[in-house]
């Protein structure tokens, strides 16, 4: 089934403006977000499709690439050489949460008055860890361990903050409300409590080991697995390694944002790989075998006769895997014609030559250049 126009998902016209677009995007979202659809499958996949189509026409390069391409742009299988994101693709919930900015906005709209509550437990916070990885683990893919210290649930107090048997009180400051208001000439202003720190409550007997916040900084070791095809600025979320929730909240993720090191040999444009090899000018000429280099190892190709500096060949299926599954790119090589520099008097000699017995016709391209160029002094 064909994709639905990126314009059309969003419902705007393809010369809409930035705050156009977002604000399609917002009324779109809102609608179709699944707390406000429990159990509705079409409310889901469309909102997974306005984060896709935000996701594209939001980025200036990308809008462009596919006002040029659609969406053979950033699909291999539709035969557009995936020129686009070659990255995965990310998370609608993450881009609703960029575009809304969190907190109260999202309370606001799907009546999440828990966050409001200060003694109810909180989800922890998300966090990003950089990782460089070898070109090669990125085409084929790796296992890595990371250790991240963040906040993890303290082991003594279990996240309850309070030492084995004592009490929590309601904060007599702010009466368990966890703010207190402030007047300040015509206005109040709320803030956290300075006594509880916006909890509501206090414990008798804070734990000796956290303090009483319930939570400790600590290393922990993580195994990652990497699929063949990432490429730098690649996504990998691992759920639940965020930080601990508060008060037996659940724990937030953990993002992984990959930089790939670049290689000596190849440079790598989408899922397909660039090689420059350098042929003597007699391999050039006469035509050779020569190897290639190839991400597993070795491949013969043959270059015929009178091959041209830069001239390109492909081997096909030789390039990167694509992280969605969709195939594999190829390998183009690319000649690089060397002229010898060092030439002593007998191969100066040969060539002077050589040059004689051609008389004028070993350079066709040049004389061919040279037929045109008189016509711009005529």
């Amino acid at each position: 089934m064909a994709k639905r126009d990126y314009y059309e998902i969003l419902g705007v016209e393809r010369t809409a403006s930035d705050e156009e677009l977002k604000k399609a995007y917002r009324k779109q979202a809102v609608k179709f977000h699944p707390d406000k659809n429990p159990g509705d499958k079409s409310a889901e996949e469309n909102f997974k499709q306005l984060g896709e189509a935000y996701e594209i026409l939001s980025d200036p390069q990308q809008r462009a690439v596919y006002d040029r391409h659609g969406h053979a742009a950033f699909d291999k299988r539709a035969g557009g050489g995936g020129f686009g994101r070659g990255q995965q693709a990310h998370d609608p919930f993450d881009i609703f949460r960029e575009v809304f900015g969190g907190g109260s906005i999202l309370d606001e709209l799907f009546g999440q008055g828990a966050r409001n509550d200060p003694n109810a437990p909180q989800r922890g916070d998300d966090l990003r860890f950089d990782l460089e990885i070898t070109f090669e683990e990125a085409a084929h893919g790796c296992e890595k361990e990371i250790t991240v210290t963040k906040p993890e649930r303290c082991g003594d107090c279990n996240g309850a903050g309070a030492e084995p048997g004592s009490k929590v009180k309601t904060c007599t400051t702010c009466g368990g409300r966890g703010q207190v208001i402030s007047s300040r000439g015509i206005f109040s202003v709320a803030q956290p409590c300075p006594h509880c720190q916006g909890a509501g409550r206090v414990v008798e007997k804070p734990c000796r080991t956290c303090r009483g916040a319930g939570r400790r900084d600590k290393p922990s070791t993580i195994k990652l697995r990497i699929p063949a095809g990432v490429d730098t600025g690649s996504r990998l979320r691992s759920s639940g390694n965020g930080e601990a929730g508060v008060r037996g909240g659940p724990a937030g993720d953990l993002y992984v944002v990959l930089h790939v090191k670049a290689h000596e040999l190849f440079h790598r444009e989408g899922d397909d790989l660039l090689c420059e090899i350098p042929v003597s000018f007699v391999q050039a000429a006469l035509g050779a075998e020569i190897e290639v280099p190839t991400l597993t190892g070795k491949a013969e190709i043959k270059i015929p006769a009178g091959t041209q500096p830069g001239a390109m060949f492909r081997l096909k299926g030789k390039g990167v895997k694509n992280v969605q599954g969709n195939g594999q790119g190829d390998l183009h090589v690319r000649m690089n014609v060397e002229v010898p520099t060092h030439l002593d008097g007998a191969q100066k000699a040969k060539l002077q030559e050589f040059a004689e017995l051609c008389n004028g016709k070993e350079s066709p391209l040049r004389e061919g250049f040279f037929e045109k160029a008189k016509k711009l002094f005529h």
